[in-house]
Order: C-alpha cells, then structure tokens, then sequence
C-alpha cells in the first residue's frame, strides 16, 4: 500500500515518469545535423574539385587541354604520361623521383630520432623553463626561407655540397626539426609518468624506456609528425632548385621543367603533378587513421 504525499499529491514509492535528458547529454537536432553534414560535404567536393580536374586534363590532348573553358567531352588519352615517363625522347624522371624520396624518408627518419629525445625532455622530464625552450623552437620557423638562402648556398659551395642530395637531408631535417619537437612534446605529455617510473624501478635505461614504452604508447603522434615532415620535405622546392643541378634534382624541380619558352604544356604539367603527387597521398590514405588519432590526442580528456 502505497501513502500520498501531501506537498505534491504523488504517492510515495510508486514508479514516476522517466527522468528527462540532462543539459549535457540532450542530442543535436536532426535537422541542425544534416545541414552540418552538407556543409561538410560542399566543403569536401570544393577541396576535392582542382584534384579530379587537374585528373581529367592528364587524360586530354595538349590540344583540348588549352581551350577555354575546357572541353569536358575531349577524348581521352595517355600521351601526357607517355611524354612524363619519358617515351617521347625526353628525360627520365625517375632520378629526380628517386632522389626525393631519398631526401624525404631519410630526412624524416633523422628527425623522429632526434625529436624523441627532445621531447622527452620537454614533456616527462621538463627542463627549467620548458615554455621558453618551446617558443624558442617555434621562433625558427618565422624566419622567411628565403632569408637562409645566400648563406646556405655559399656555405654549399665553398664546402663541395653543391647539388648534393645529402645536404638536402640535412636542410630538411634542420627544417621540420623544430615543428617535430613541438608537436611530440604534446604527444608524449600524454604517456603515463607511472608506467615510466615502474619500468624506471625495474632497471630500463633510456633508450629501452624511449622504443618500448614510450614509442608504442605514442605511435598515433609518431606517425602524425613523420607524415607531416614527409610532405614538408617531399613538396620542398626553393633549396632544391637553388643548392642542387642535374645528380641532386628532385621531383618538384623536375616539374618546373614542364614550363619552357615555348609554352606551358598543360596536360603533360597536370599528368607530371598527379603523379608526384601520389606518394604523398598514398602515405596520408595508410596512415589516415594514425593521422587523425595523433592529431587529437589530448584533445578529450
């Protein structure tokens, strides 16, 4: 038998209506939803458009490439890639292909190394002053590229480095050095200090705490950082083209050389631009999932 409350009339211990949704936990509309999901998907084919147009004129002749507008019922055809490739009796742009990628995985390997360390130091074992040592970092990259460029040439130069693809790693990798450090200092902030000091107890030095503990537990922010360095390194075109000739030449450089005298050849240009560009994308398609899990992490706690 249940009693009535006389405040509110309501009998007591009897089952009432189910508690609302609370402030934090009430869902977006549906409507208020979709018109998000359009936006992003405008957002999406706008970014996505140059890509499949310069697709499409890789595809056309030389001829139906340079009208205007652009025919978009032209036959299609392979001669630009052909003329790329160099079947037409023009140069190979494997060395150049090659040569970027030697410059951009090893520079990029050189500063996962050398990153790692400084930012254990900045994030588990802070330094005096971490902040400072951090905007100090961040301060190199203000300098305008273009700045260094005399110096370094002259450094080159007098040194023997002249078109040397080696002084390519070390330029880059002094380059995304300070941009790595920044960002894994806030990767590694997020490792556990007591899983540290537990393997710490059990006698690992360093370099064992650095590969099997604190790498596996960040390997999202590795991956982030080493894709980031890549592109940076591979899409790299003013100390290449200064510092570096015929041995050293990199895939940008090589596309420049589309761009003679006699004209622009637009549909070979769009051919040699897709297919510099696919390692780049390839990289960032294997490693979307690494790239997206390391660029928020910390962001929800």
């Amino acid at each position: 038998m249940t009693s009535l409350d006389t405040s509110t009339g309501t009998p007591v211990g009897a089952a009432g209506p189910p508690p609302g949704p609370s402030a934090g936990t009430r869902r977006t509309p549906r409507g208020k939803g979709a018109a998000l999901g359009l936006v992003a998907w405008l957002a999406g084919i706008l970014f996505f458009l140059p890509i499949a147009w310069m697709a499409l004129t890789s595809f056309h002749a030389e001829a139906d490439a340079a009208t205007n507008p652009p025919s978009l019922a032209a036959s299609l055809t392979l001669d630009g890639y052909r003329d790329f490739f160099g079947a037409g009796g023009g140069a190979s742009p494997w060395p150049a292909l090659i040569n970027s990628a030697v410059a951009s995985v090893a520079s990029t390997l050189f500063v996962l190394l050398l990153a790692m360390p400084a930012a254990y130091a900045l994030s588990i074992r802070p330094v005096k002053k971490w902040t400072d040592v951090l905007f100090f970092f961040l301060s190199t990259k203000m300098l305008p590229v273009v700045a260094g460029l005399l110096p370094i040439y002259l450094f080159a130069k007098n040194t023997g480095m002249l078109d040397n693809i080696w002084l390519l790693v070390i330029l880059y990798t002094s380059m995304n050095l300070p941009i790595a450090v920044w960002m894994m200092q806030s990767f590694l902030a997020e490792v556990p200090v007591a899983i540290i000091e537990a393997a710490r107890v059990d006698g690992a030095r360093l370099p064992v705490i650095l590969t099997r503990i604190v790498a596996p537990i960040s390997a999202p922010g590795i991956a982030a950082t080493a894709l980031i360095c890549f592109i940076f390194s591979w899409n790299e075109l003013l100390f290449a083209r200064v510092l570096t000739g015929v041995v050293a030449q990199t895939a940008p450089v090589f596309l420049t050389g589309f761009i003679t005298s006699q004209g622009l050849f637009l549909a070979k240009v769009c051919a040699a631009s897709l297919v510099i560009s696919l390692p780049v994308l390839a990289a960032g398609f294997a490693a979307q999932d690494k790239l997206v899990q390391g660029l928020s992490l910390g962001a929800v706690k």
